[in-house]
């Protein structure tokens, strides 16, 4: 999530720089090998047991509870509103979602007063740590925000454990070229690949503390864990008035977000990691990816690309048939124990 981001940057990068940045994914940042069992790669998962925790809104600044349950195969990520009892469950689509301005928000298809806010940071530990099938209930209309970033997403996700389901894992396999265009040269475009989800970003702020950078990974795991999931949202200091005018970013603070003032980063202890604004929408891209409600074989690059645009992506993907197939079932022994992942809580 990011708060009112304002792209006011040079044009988009050149089909050249685009090179560049795919280049970048597979010759300075290989993969680290997956220690975990080939059947987490074939077979869907769930989580081991129920986990749970509370927090802030980011928005409203009310407090939230949040509860992460294991779900059946084929059940996909769903989202229910603990607020309103026996309320429908509803998926975690692209098709789904209803606004991209501030966050991504997903509703009910029969009742849009069923929304619930800001789910981009749980999405992407989601996605990272290949849980398939999980019921998300919230106590209000938006996640808590916690730290800004996914790390304790995906500490809670780990502490629950990682359960493997006896149902084959089903994987969108990108087969051509498909793109998404939004103002100022940002874009956002998925591309056939021979593995996995490869992940390029690149941005251009006019606020000098952020400047130009660029981030690529292939999705995994460890590395998710070791270069993203900690980097947090951001904002400008001048859109800060504006947003809480209207209501908003009453739960904002410099426990949550990088604050910055052109040069400045107002953040007492200063940024966790070099590139941390790329890396933070690289970790929006994994969440909001994740929206198509299956993992990807795909190659995706994002200029100057948010939530909007990633959403809109994902609608064009799916407007044709001749984009995407699901990628042939490998065969797969049936599994008869959960695997289950923990940390020390």
């Amino acid at each position: 999530m990011q708060a009112k981001p304002a792209h006011h940057g040079k044009s988009a990068s050149t089909d050249q720089q685009v090179r560049q940045i795919l280049s970048s994914v597979s010759d300075t940042n290989q993969a680290h090998p997956y220690s975990g069992r080939p059947d987490l790669k074939t077979l869907q998962t769930t989580l081991s047991s129920p986990i749970s925790c509370r927090g802030i809104a980011l928005h409203s600044g009310i407090n939230v509870d949040l509860e992460m349950l294991p779900a059946k195969a084929d059940t996909g990520i769903r989202f229910q509103r603990s607020d309103y009892p026996g309320s429908p469950s509803f998926p975690a689509r692209y098709d789904r979602i209803i606004d991209t301005k501030l966050s991504t928000v997903v509703a009910c298809e029969n009742d849009p007063s069923l929304r619930v806010a800001t789910i981009e940071h749980l999405m992407a530990a989601l996605h990272a740590l290949e849980i398939d099938n999980a019921l998300i209930r919230v106590s209000g209309p938006e996640l808590p925000v916690l730290d800004g970033s996914a790390d304790a997403f995906a500490f809670l996700i780990r502490c629950a454990g990682t359960a493997v389901l006896e149902k084959p894992r089903r994987v969108i396999e990108i087969l051509r070229n498909v793109r998404a265009e939004g103002s100022n040269g940002a874009f956002a475009e998925l591309r056939p690949a021979q593995r996995g989800l490869s992940l390029a970003i690149s941005l251009n702020f006019e606020a000098g503390a952020i400047g130009s950078q660029r981030y690529a990974m292939q999705l995994d795991p460890q590395r998710f864990l070791e270069e993203i999931s900690f980097c947090r949202t951001f904002v400008n200091r001048k859109d800060i008035e504006y947003l809480q005018s209207i209501g908003l970013a009453r739960g904002g603070s410099l426990d949550n977000a990088v604050v910055v003032d052109g040069d400045n980063i107002l953040n007492p202890a200063g940024l966790k990691i070099e590139r941390e604004f790329a890396r933070h929408k690289l970790l929006d891209a994994i969440g909001d990816l994740y929206c198509c409600g299956h993992r990807l074989k795909a190659g995706f690059i994002g200029h100057k690309s948010g939530h909007k645009i990633n959403n809109e992506l994902l609608h064009t993907v799916f407007s044709d048939r001749r984009n995407w197939r699901f990628e042939p079932e490998a065969a797969v022994a049936p599994v008869r124990n959960s695997r289950r992942t923990r940390v020390a809580a």
